[in-house]
């Protein structure tokens, strides 16, 4: 096979890759074309693989299409580049600075629960106070890794607990779907195929009302029932795939009685006296 008819299927490659990720923004040529200031006509060529695009102009159209780090690396090796993002572990000295701010992201927000999650739901990191979040999960669902999505829809885990399992479940599948769209990661297809196998209240899963401020966590408890709502960050200018796929959740109490327990639970935590002196 010559040169010439490597180099064609590498470019055919990058083509397809590069109109995949289009189709999947909804866009046409045109759109992409106007937002990346390039060609129609070129746009088209790089698709088919009659031009071979330069890398810089590759990372420029990823970047207009929102693709993932990780992908765009992908992008890079099917055009014969190298790759231009690094995968770091989380214990790598190199990210010490993400891991601080992580520590101090998820310490500053107690005594209210907040988790980091990576690009699969599993959770990398978690603050103090998710006690009263756990109560009755079954043991195994805590074991490394832990997936939050299964914990939270599994039978076995906050599932029996959630009051408003419908509207929750659905609130967590439209989020997991769109991950999906925007990713295309086939791991997270088979999580949503997993999610969709637990049994679920009778009735169509629904969002809440228009007139609903946000989707709110509804656990019962021994106390009373426990309500949540949830705001989520991201390291917005990443440049390493790990850190670019971390997202944190933190959880804030949408009611007093849920504010008072946890700010009793943390203060019980702080000093087990009281919790020995409580009748």
């Amino acid at each position: 096979m010559s040169a010439t008819t490597l180099t064609r299927m590498s470019d055919n490659r990058v083509g397809t890759l590069l109109r995949d990720w289009r189709q999947r923004r909804r866009l046409s040529q045109l759109d992409l074309s106007l937002e990346a200031g390039v060609s129609t006509r070129h746009l088209s060529f790089v698709e088919t693989g009659r031009s071979k695009p330069s890398p810089d102009m590759l990372l420029h159209l990823a970047e207009q299409l929102q693709v993932p780090l990780r992908d765009r690396n992908q992008l890079l090796l099917a055009a014969g580049y190298a790759p231009r993002f690094a995968a770091r572990s989380l214990d790598d000295p190199e990210l010490v600075p993400i891991r601080d701010a992580l520590g101090h992201v998820l310490a500053g927000h107690e005594p209210y629960p907040a988790i980091a999650v990576d690009r699969g739901w599993n959770l990398v990191a978690s603050n103090g106070a998710l006690a009263p979040l756990l109560e009755g999960v079954a043991p195994e669902l805590l074991e490394p890794p832990v997936n939050c999505l299964r914990l939270a829809l599994h039978p076995d885990g906050l599932a029996p607990r959630t009051l408003n399992l419908g509207e929750w479940r659905a609130h967590l599948l439209h989020r997991l779907e769109r991950q999906i769209a925007l990713s295309g990661d086939e791991s997270l297809v088979d999580l949503r195929e997993e999610l969709l196998s637990y049994p679920a209240p009778p009735g169509p899963d629904v969002l809440p009302e228009s007139g609903e401020v946000m989707v709110e966590l509804r656990l019962a408890s021994g106390t009373g029932e426990l309500a949540f709502f949830s705001t989520i960050t991201t390291f917005g200018t990443a440049l390493d795939i790990t850190v670019s796929e971390l997202s944190i959740e933190a959880f804030f109490p949408a009611n007093a009685l849920t504010a008072r327990v946890l700010n009793e639970t943390a203060t019980a935590a702080a000093d087990p006296a009281l919790v020995r002196s409580r009748p």
